[in-house]
């Protein structure tokens, strides 16, 4: 208790929340831009080069995150928690970076349509996160609010684990006299876009053990 007084009367290092909603946004570009690559065509290469940018963007905002962690006397919340956010955050640019990697990597211009609702939602993932990160420097005020975003994002991904079921099973349909190959990459690029939502569940689950410890 006498811990919680003095860290209160403490100066905090407010620059946390502006990377945490700077690191966001850069979420929602990489996914509007996953988004696009995903509608196929001749802009694929061009939006693959777009989320691998905005990926290091995201990387250089982590960094920043870590060395402010390392010299804040004072942080808003734990040390560990905050850590942990910001990682979870730059695991799903990772995650999106590695799925245009096998899209580049395959050569892939054509996409099927539960890939493309898939990249849907992870926008409206990645704009929940944007949302909620800025809430966590009032957390009392937010608590409900938060809770709220944190299971949309959690109903989210079970979406996406639908749509990942439904596309292998078309995709099975589709190939299965035709081509094991085209079966083999539409897999791989589907489990990539499972693990991004899985990566953005990861955040959701962060965002709710930082909100149980201040309440």
């Amino acid at each position: 208790m006498m811990l919680r007084w003095f860290r209160a009367l403490m100066p905090r290092e407010e620059r946390f929340f502006d990377l945490f909603a700077e690191h966001s946004h850069t979420l929602v570009k990489a996914a509007e831009a996953l988004e696009g690559v995903l509608r196929g065509g001749d802009t694929v290469e061009n939006y693959c080069l777009q989320v691998n940018l905005l990926e290091k963007e995201a990387d250089d905002i982590t960094r920043e995150v870590l060395t402010a962690v390392r010299r804040t006397f004072i942080t808003p919340f734990d040390r560990g928690d905050i850590k942990d956010l910001i990682t979870s955050m730059d695991d799903a640019a990772d995650q999106m970076q590695k799925t245009v990697k096998a899209v580049t990597l395959f050569e892939v211009r054509e996409f099927e349509p539960p890939m493309r609702e898939i990249g849907t939602i992870l926008v409206e993932s990645a704009k929940l996160v944007m949302r909620a990160v800025p809430l966590l420097s009032s957390i009392g005020a937010n608590v409900g609010t938060l809770t709220l975003m944190t299971e949309q994002l959690t109903r989210l991904e079970g979406r996406v684990d639908d749509l990942h079921a439904i596309g292998l099973k078309d995709l099975f349909l589709k190939h299965r006299n035709e081509s094991t190959m085209a079966f083999i990459v539409g897999e791989e690029i589907y489990d990539h876009l499972e693990k991004v939502a899985d990566r953005f569940d990861d955040v959701a689950n962060e965002i709710n053990s930082i909100v149980i410890e201040a309440v």
